[in-house]
């Protein structure tokens, strides 16, 4: 009696290809709203293919003096990652600030509040880092790889 494997194998080929790199969401969330992103750019392990997504930046109403809570999934925390936002201080000037790197299961979450209640957030990004940094031979400096990031526009 002979038997056929292809469905067998045709069943374990569509197993591997849905256990692909699938993307994770950010949520982000501030007072009674919340909404989750999809990334914007993402990237394979390696950073030598990515997948980029203009319609990805997600918007929320973010209140002057309200926190916005972020939260990510493991497939994020358990790599280094950091918040990236711009906000608008009380004189109208724009500032562009960053958090603290996280390190790899450090956290899930991170709640951002601007230094004072005048400030308003404008946009707000977790990067999640990629491969290990390398020297950069044009600037002398060191590159560190952003594997994927999610955007958040406020809406007032």
């Amino acid at each position: 009696m002979t038997r056929r494997l292809v469905p067998t194998l045709a069943v374990v080929l569509v197993l591997v290809g849905c256990g692909g790199d699938a993307a994770p969401q950010v949520r982000f969330a501030a007072g009674a709203g919340a909404v989750d992103a999809h990334p914007t750019q993402y990237c394979n392990l390696e950073n030598t293919e990515c997948r980029n997504d203009g319609a990805a930046p997600v918007d929320l109403a973010v209140p002057p003096g309200t926190p916005l809570l972020i939260t990510v999934p493991d497939q994020i925390a358990e790599t280094p990652w950091q918040v990236v936002f711009t906000y608008r201080d009380a004189s109208g000037a724009p500032v562009d600030e960053r958090s603290e790197v996280f390190a790899p299961d450090e956290r899930r979450d991170y709640s951002l509040a601007l230094p004072t209640p005048a400030d308003r957030l404008l946009t707000a990004q977790v990067q999640q880092y990629g491969p290990p940094p390398v020297a950069n031979p044009e600037t002398g400096g060191i590159d560190f790889p952003i594997r994927a990031s999610w955007v958040l526009t406020v809406t007032v």
